[in-house]
C-alpha cells in the first residue's frame, strides 16, 4: 500500500474515521494496530522485524535508564545493534560484492556470491528514529514508559517508510495529549495531501519519463542534454520526496499530528550549507546532532573539522544505498560543504568586497551556482556506474561536445525517435526552473496566507482535474523507498 494506491484512498478515511469516533483511550491503540497492518501490506513477515526492533529498543532503553555502571558500554551496545540490522538487510551484499572485487586480482575467480536479501522498507529511517531515542536516553531524558505509545513512535504509518525522521520528545508529548476534533486539521492537512499527490503524479512521475530515457542511452548525448537530464532529475527527486512528505504530513494533521518539515524550497539556496537546511532537513539534522557533533564536530583544528564533514557526508551518502554512487554523491556534498566553509571564513576576513558579498546580484549568483552545483551532485545520485557518472560530469561541466557526432545540430525536441511527452516534460523542466524563484518570494512574503478560501478552493479543485488528466498511464515508486 503506498500513498498514491486506491487502497490507501480507502484506508486512509476509514482510519481516520475509526480514531475520531472512538474514546481517547482506544485511540492509540487503534492507530497503532492500523500502523502494522499497512506496514505489513507489503509482506507481512517485516512486521516481526519492526515489532522485534520496537522490543528491543524500548527495553534497552529502559536498561539504559538504570545502568549506574557500563552505562557507555550498555548505549554503544545498543547502536551497535541497531547498526548490525541495518547493515545485514541492506549493505550485506554491497559489502560482500567489494570484498570479492578486491580479491579478484588475487584469485582470478568469475564468481559472485550474492544473499537473498529483501530490503524491508523504511528501515534506514525507524532504525535512525531508534538510535535518536538511545542517544536522548543516555543524555539524561526519561523513556517512553508505555509500550504501546514507542511502539507507536516507531510504527505511524504516515511517517513509517520514508519519514520525516521524527524526535520522541515532540512525537511523545502530542500522544500524551488529549486531542479534541477540528476542523482545522483538515483545513491545513486535505490541501498538504492534494499538493503532495500532486508533486508525485503530475510532476514527478512525467519527468521520470524523460530521465529514465536519457539514463539508459546518456552516451549519446551532449553537453546541453545532459544538463537538461540534471535538471528533470532535480525537480524528479524533489517533488517525489517532498510531495510523499506532504501526503505524510497532510495525513498526520488529520489525527491532530504535526510532523516536522523536511523541505523548505531548497532550490533556492545560496550556498551548500543552506541548501543542506533547506533540503531533508530530518536527515542533516539528525546527521549534525549524532555523527558530526559527536565525532568533535567543529570543535577542533581546521583539518579536523573538514575531516569531520567529509566523514558525516560520505556516511550519509551510504545511508541511501548500498552501492559506491552513494557513497561518491556524499563526498561530492562533502567537499562542497568544505569549500563553502573555507570560502566563508575568507569572506569574513575580506572588507573590500564586503559590499559586492551583501549584494542581492551575489546572492542571485550564489543561488544560481548552487543550483547547479547541485545537480552536477544528482549525477551521482541517479546514475549507478561510476565512470559513466564522471563522464557525464565531464561533460555538463567542460560543455563539451554541445551535441554528439552523430546528432550534431539535433536537439532533443527535435529527434522523431523520441516519444511525443519528451517536449511536453522539456517544457515542463523550463517552467520550473522560472517558476522555482517566483515561488520562493510568493512564500516568504506570505501571498500564500492571503488568498481567500474560495479561491484556494478552486485551486485544488483545479489541480485535481490536472492530476487525473495529465497522470500518467504508471506511475513509478517513491524513489526514497528503496532507502
Amino acid at each position: 500500500m503506498i500513498f498514491t494506491s486506491f487502497e490507501y484512498l480507502l484506508f486512509l478515511p476509514t482510519v481516520v474515521l475509526l480514531y475520531w469516533l472512538l474514546p481517547q483511550r482506544f485511540r492509540l491503540p487503534m492507530l497503532l494496530v492500523a500502523s502494522y497492518i499497512f506496514y505489513m501490506s507489503w509482506i507481512p513477515v517485516f512486521g516481526l522485524l519492526i515489532l522485534g526492533l520496537t522490543l528491543f529498543n524500548w527495553l534497552w532503553g529502559k536498561l539504559l535508564t538504570k545502568a549506574e555502571t557500563n552505562r557507555k558500554t550498555i548505549f554503544g551496545a545498543g547502536v551497535a545493534i541497531n547498526l548490525l540490522c541495518l547493515a545485514y538487510f541492506k549493505y550485506m551484499n554491497f559489502f560482500i560484492s567489494t570484498f570479492e572485487a578486491l580479491l579478484r586480482p588475487i584469485t582470478h575467480s568469475t564468481s559472485h556470491l550474492a544473499l537473498n536479501i529483501i530490503l524491508p522498507l523504511g528501515i534506514s529511517f525507524f532504525v535512525f528514529e531508534f538510535i535518536h531515542y538511545l542517544f536522548e536516553i543516555n543524555r539524561g531524558r526519561k523513556p517512553i514508559d508505555s509500550f504501546v505509545l514507542f511502539a507507536l513512535f516507531a510504527a505511524f504509518f504516515p511517517t513509517q517508510i520514508a519519514g520525516p525522521i521524527k524526535r520522541f520528545p515532540d512525537f511523545q508529548a502530542q500522544m500524551q495529549e488529549e486531542k479534541k476534533l477540528s476542523l482545522d486539521y483538515f483545513d491545513e492537512g486535505i490541501p498538504l495531501i492534494v499538493m503532495g499527490v500532486a508533486k508525485k503524479l503530475l510532476l514527478a512521475d512525467n519527468l521520470a519519463v524523460l530521465v529514465d530515457m536519457m539514463s539508459q542511452t546518456h552516451a549519446s548525448y551532449g553537453s546541453v542534454e545532459t544538463w537538461l537530464m540534471a535538471y528533470a532529475f532535480a525537480f524528479q527527486i524533489y517533488f517525489d520526496f517532498s510531495g510523499y512528505t506532504d501526503i505524510g504530513r497532510g495525513s498526520a494533521l488529520l489525527f491532530g499530528y504535526h510532523i516536522p518539515l523536511n523541505f523548505n524550497l531548497p532550490y533556492i539556496a545560496s550556498n551548500m550549507s543552506d541548501f543542506w537546511r533547506r533540503w531533508h532537513i530530518s536527515l542533516s539534522t539528525w546527521l549534525r546532532d549524532y555523527l558530526f557533533i559527536p565525532l568533535g564536530g567543529s570543535r577542533g583544528s581546521k583539518r579536523t573539522t573538514d575531516r569531520n564533514l567529509l566523514l558525516t557526508m560520505a556516511l550519509g551518502g551510504l545511508w541511501h544505498g548500498a552501492s559506491w554512487n552513494f557513497v561518491v554523491w556524499g563526498v561530492f556534498h562533502g567537499l562542497c560543504l568544505i569549500v563553502h566553509r573555507n570560502f566563508s571564513q575568507w569572506r569574513e576576513s575580506t572588507s573590500h568586497l564586503r559590499a559586492f558579498f551583501d549584494s542581492k546580484v551575489f546572492n542571485i549568483l550564489s543561488m544560481l551556482l548552487t543550483f547547479h552545483v547541485v545537480c552536477i551532485g544528482w549525477v551521482f545520485f541517479r546514475i549507478t556506474d561510476i565512470g559513466a557518472a564522471f563522464s557525464m560530469v565531464k561533460k555538463m561541466v567542460l560543455l563539451s561536445p554541445i551535441f554528439t557526432k552523430a546528432e550534431a545540430g539535433h536537439f532533443l525536441v527535435f529527434r522523431p525517435e523520441l516519444p511525443v511527452v519528451v517536449p511536453t516534460v522539456i517544457v515542463l523542466v523550463a517552467i520550473l526552473l522560472l517558476a522555482t524563484p517566483v515561488v520562493g518570494y510568493l512564500r516568504q512574503s506570505g501571498f500564500f496566507q492571503r488568498v481567500p478560501a474560495p479561491a484556494k478552493a478552486l485551486y485544488f479543485a483545479f489541480v485535481i482535474m490536472l492530476v487525473i488528466t495529465f497522470c500518467p498511464d504508471s506511475t513509478t515508486p517513491f524513489i526514497y523507498f528503496q532507502f
